[in-house]
């Protein structure tokens, strides 16, 4: 034996099981990303063949419509007229978390909410480099209190960045605790 514990000699079960759990890893962030785009991508087409800008669709009463609208700034339309920007900006930030996922990727936790990340940042990516604005829809409220129009890539970056809180406030749902004690 070369008397390292299990695990760290080339070839070990350990290994081999280290190098598996993180290949899942990435397919599922990977696949989440890929269908959080999909699904973006699908509804927002279905959206303009079927509701013309501008025009309000019911689907919850008032409380949740559908209006087409065209988002030339960056989420819940701040900073408008800047979408070049926007996508510049967006292709560094696909380059970053795919980084971070590469350096933190061993959690499914922050897998799920990375891709979940990648896929928004993805879906409006596309409609910004390919109609220099992006697409939302989603309009929510009471009356004339209505929250930020958004689509689905706008929740699912919303989602990642509460989970992402989440795991800040709560290392055990990442296992950054269960990491730190077998370093």
């Amino acid at each position: 034996m070369s008397g390292l514990p299990l695990g760290e000699a080339g070839g070990t079960a350990g290994t081999t099981t280290a190098a598996t759990r993180s290949r899942a890893h990435w397919l599922v962030f990977v696949g989440v990303a890929v269908t959080v785009m999909i699904l973006d991508q699908l509804a927002k087409a279905w959206l303009v063949a079927n509701v013309s800008p501008g025009e309000v669709v019911n689907v919850l009463g008032d409380y949740v419509r559908l209006i087409f609208s065209q988002n030339s700034g960056a989420l819940f339309g701040l900073f408008a007229q800047n979408a070049v920007l926007f996508g510049i900006a967006s292709l560094v930030v696909v380059g970053l978390i795919i980084g971070y996922h590469a350096k933190a990727g061993r959690s499914l936790y922050l897998s799920i909410a990375l891709g979940l990340l990648l896929g928004g940042a993805l879906g409006n990516l596309i409609d910004r480099l390919r109609l220099g604005y992006v697409i939302d829809f989603v309009d929510m409220g009471l009356g004339s209190l209505r929250f930020y129009t958004f689509n689905l890539a706008d929740a699912a970056i919303s989602t990642a960045i509460v989970m992402l809180i989440g795991a800040a406030l709560f290392p055990a749902l990442v296992g950054w605790r269960e990491r730190r004690s077998d370093g």
